[in-house]
């Protein structure tokens, strides 16, 4: 973690265009909803990327789970370290249904978080959490797929944050975009929104 206490506002509106329609999101640290829906899916799309144990992958490598993605960076002093505790949780509380869910933690900042970094960073959370990095035109054309929102603050040296979107991305096993869930859930709410979402994709 960086040496800073002061926590940083994601983004106080963000308008996600998924197709022809307009999802509006309030990205704060206490507020905003839990969730944003659409009724067409243009959020997703290919991308390559290097995962924690060293081997590239892509999107296809995924193919035939429900993926469920984050993006964000092992610096993050709060928002990504609740959203991976959270997700943890609600892979417990999921049981032998979890095994359907693949959870990616996509990083934000790729100058600092470097295979190794993910992999000592991710060794708190739970162990089914793949994190991914790449080059920085890897890791923004991925967050640019996702209309992930991300701005670096000003810095001099290695001491800075990242403003980022919190939500996770649910995709279904072809790929396309069903819903988001916001990180600060409560992994069992969170639970139960990924078992019905799974159950019941286009409820």
């Amino acid at each position: 973690m960086t040496g800073r206490s002061r926590f940083i506002v994601v983004l106080p509106l963000v308008l996600l265009a998924v197709g022809g329609a307009v999802v509006a999101t309030t990205l704060t640290r206490n507020g905003g909803p839990q969730e944003a829906t659409s009724s067409t899916a243009s959020i997703g799309g290919p991308f390559t990327l290097v995962a924690t144990d060293g081997k590239t992958v892509s999107d296809q490598t995924y193919r035939g789970k429900w993926l469920f993605i984050y993006f964000g960076y092992t610096f993050c002093p709060d928002a990504c370290p609740t959203a991976l505790n959270n997700i943890g949780i609600a892979l417990e509380k999921l049981g032998s249904e979890a095994n359907k869910i693949q959870p990616l933690f996509i990083t934000v900042d790729p100058k600092r978080d470097t295979v190794q970094v993910m992999t000592d960073y991710l060794k708190s959370f739970d162990p089914r959490i793949v994190g991914l990095t790449g080059s920085p035109a890897q890791t923004d054309g991925a967050a640019k797929a996702y209309r992930v929102y991300v701005a670096p603050q000003k810095n001099e040296g290695d001491d800075y944050l990242v403003d980022h979107s919190a939500y996770f991305y649910l995709m279904d096993p072809q790929g396309k975009f069903v819903n988001v869930v916001a990180g600060d859930v409560p992994g069992d709410q969170m639970a139960d929104k990924l078992r019905k979402m799974i159950s019941h994709p286009g409820a």
